[in-house]
């Protein structure tokens, strides 16, 4: 996707993220990631919110992870906030973007950020991480090369949250058993 050199830095992935003609086109805006390197907590959605325009997740799904955040303890300023795909992308095929390439962006971006821990939002988004686990759980084994080997919690959409409110009481389980 980026040839032999790909972006080094948050602010060259970010630039990268918002340009790259192999990311190409659609009908929605490119929405950045957002937040700061070495985050307590990087959290990785699928795709932006049909209604993202300039900040990601700033529609429903947005306001949920912002209370899901706080039951955490967790502050915005402790987290990075991402999307495997840089538009809003309705039924995407996501084992197949992430055979395409799509995968490898994810986990130099995920070594970029070297968060403490990541939580996927979206089943779907086990094609973008190399190592198996167990229920969903995943050491990002494929890091190794840089050091960071951050935990990581796939589980329900945020989407599907939002539709299924006991959704949100396993998501909870879940994450008390990750966090512990």
């Amino acid at each position: 996707m980026w040839g032999d050199s790909p972006p080094e830095t948050l602010e060259a992935f970010r630039a990268w993220w918002l340009t790259a003609p192999a990311l190409g086109t659609g009908g929605f805006p490119r929405i950045a990631p957002r937040g700061h390197a070495n985050a307590r907590l990087m959290v990785v959605v699928p795709d932006p919110e049909s209604g993202d325009s300039d900040t990601l997740l700033s529609g429903p799904q947005g306001r949920l992870l912002t209370g899901i955040l706080g039951a955490m303890g967790l502050a915005a300023e402790d987290c990075y906030l991402a999307s495997a795909l840089p538009r809003h992308t309705p039924m995407a095929d996501l084992a197949g973007l992430a055979s395409s390439g799509l995968d490898t962006v994810t986990m130099h971006h995920i070594a970029l950020v070297a968060p403490q821990q990541v939580v996927m939002f979206g089943q779907g988004l086990s094609a973008f991480v190399p190592a198996a686990g167990h229920d969903g759980d995943h050491g990002l084994r494929g890091l190794h090369r840089t050091g960071a080997n951050p935990p990581v919690l796939i589980t329900e959409t945020l989407e599907s949250m939002l539709d299924m409110p006991r959704m949100k009481a396993r998501f909870w389980r879940r994450w008390m058993d990750f966090s512990a």
